[in-house]
């Protein structure tokens, strides 16, 4: 087990410390690197417990020599950031916080839910957990700068593979693009659905009718409807549309904005509470929403580039870049990819049922016949589907598994210098183990250094 493939996913961050909370009887240090970088017995196990969560049959002893190994390197790579300056801006550890706890308000179904659950509010465990998240960003800073520039060559990669006594056994993958063509509304309903805000507003305003109910009434946004309209931590890194953000900004406590509009439509916003460059909103949204003439005439423009498509008289990038109208899918060439690796090779047993059935009576090279279906982040758009390849469950090969060979391979080479930057850093640090570690063979350098002093 080498500590560089297990590093990107382990450094201390509050998915790890709300995933896995272990109660220790009495705390005690395990470790010190640096003068005063401690880890303590309850960090460690709590580490543990993420580590069994991704390989229950790894022995327990083993698995806390490693975590220890983890954790150690990351506070190296922190103090060694802190002596090249390596710092972290604080509008980095806003916006890292403001993402991590609006994945886990995702997960508890709002802000209230993840408060009750944690017995925290937002506020508390921003308090909490920022310097946790600066010292990951600080170790990550760092780790980049010595792995920069690190590559495999195409002779590294068949290299590694040759020389590999088993090879893993890999699932169904498959990679498909689409063209997205999201109808737009006619006149008439854009202005209908500015109309009908503007009602709403003026009930709020002038009726004295509750926003948050009203957001939970007449709200076309599925994300914070049920939530009453509530969008905590906006912010100019919170990723939010900037029009959306810049007229949050201009609202004092309890005040409401006027009607305006953005890509997902018209908005009114309120703000309930704003401390220095974040505020805590709730919002209305009403999309113009586009009718069944609009999807018929979407269909036909996306018949028409199908056919060009089969012709031969368009490539799939070049219509992509021509016709799609979806910014993520043109981000991305019209591939569609996993969201946490960025990759176009997609399990099929990963994949949303309906594109598989779709996918599933279509040949390698063929394109889908025009479609409307329900888009991730809420309406429905048409699109054309394009199976771009496939493979059957196999064990692992060049011809199909080169990118993915690729990234092991590479992960290897930087796991090496990681190892060697490590030896040759190791004795200008002031190192502690606890002796009740000091047997696990992955330590044995940490140890020696340990002996030394």
């Amino acid at each position: 087990m080498r500590f560089f493939l297990l590093l990107s996913f382990l450094f201390l961050s509050i998915s790890d410390h709300l995933a896995a909370q272990t109660p220790v009887a009495a705390d005690k240090i395990v470790a010190i690197v640096g003068r005063n970088r401690i880890i303590l017995k309850s960090e460690l196990e709590a580490q543990v417990a993420q580590f069994k969560t991704q390989d229950s049959l790894v022995n327990e002893d083993t698995l806390r020599c490693v975590a220890l190994q983890q954790m150690m390197l990351q506070k190296m790579l922190i103090e060694q950031a802190d002596r090249d300056s390596l710092l972290v801006g604080d509008d980095e550890v806003e916006g890292m916080l403001d993402n991590r706890l609006r994945y886990f308000m995702r997960v508890y179904g709002g802000r209230e839910n993840m408060e009750n659950a944690l017995g925290k509010t937002v506020y508390q465990l921003k308090d909490e957990y920022r310097d946790v998240i600066r010292e990951q960003m600080q170790a990550d800073k760092m780790q980049d700068k010595i792995l920069a520039n690190i590559k495999v060559t195409p002779a590294e990669v068949k290299a590694f593979y040759d020389k590999q006594d088993t090879l893993p056994f890999m699932p169904a993958t498959i990679e498909v693009g689409q063209i997205v063509i999201e109808p737009k509304a006619s006149e008439e309903v854009d202005a209908y659905a500015k109309s009908k805000l503007e009602d709403i507003r003026k009930q709020i305003v002038e009726g004295g009718k509750d926003f948050e109910v009203m957001a939970g009434i007449y709200s076309d946004d599925p994300g914070t409807r049920d939530n009453g309209g509530r969008i905590p931590g906006v912010s100019r890194s919170s990723g939010l549309v900037p029009e959306f953000v810049t007229q949050a900004m201009r609202l004092q406590n309890g005040e409401i904005s006027p009607v305006f509009k953005t890509r997902f439509g018209y908005h009114i916003i309120q703000m309930i509470n704003r401390k220095g460059d974040e505020a805590d909103v709730r919002h209305i949204l009403i999309r113009p929403e586009p009718t069944s003439v609009d999807f018929k005439r979407a269909l036909s423009q996306l018949d028409s580039v199908r056919a060009q498509l089969v012709s031969g008289k368009i490539t799939f990038n070049q219509a992509v870049a021509k016709y799609s109208n979806d910014d993520a899918s043109k981000m991305t060439g019209g591939m569609i990819t996993d969201p946490q690796t960025g990759s176009s090779q997609l399990g099929v047993s990963d994949m949303d049922p309906a594109l598989a059935l779709m996918l599933d009576s279509l040949e390698v090279g063929a394109y889908s016949q025009p479609q409307v279906y329900n888009m991730q982040g809420g309406g429905r758009a048409t699109r054309i589907v394009y199976l771009v390849s496939k493979t059957a469950p196999h064990r692992a090969n060049l011809k199909d598994d080169y990118n993915r060979i690729m990234q092991v391979a590479l992960g290897e080479k930087k796991n090496k210098l990681l190892e060697q930057w490590l030896a040759n850093k190791v004795s200008s640090y002031y190192i502690h183990i606890d002796p009740d570690y000091r047997d696990c063979a992955v330590l044995k350098p940490w140890v020696r250094e340990t002996a030394k002093q």
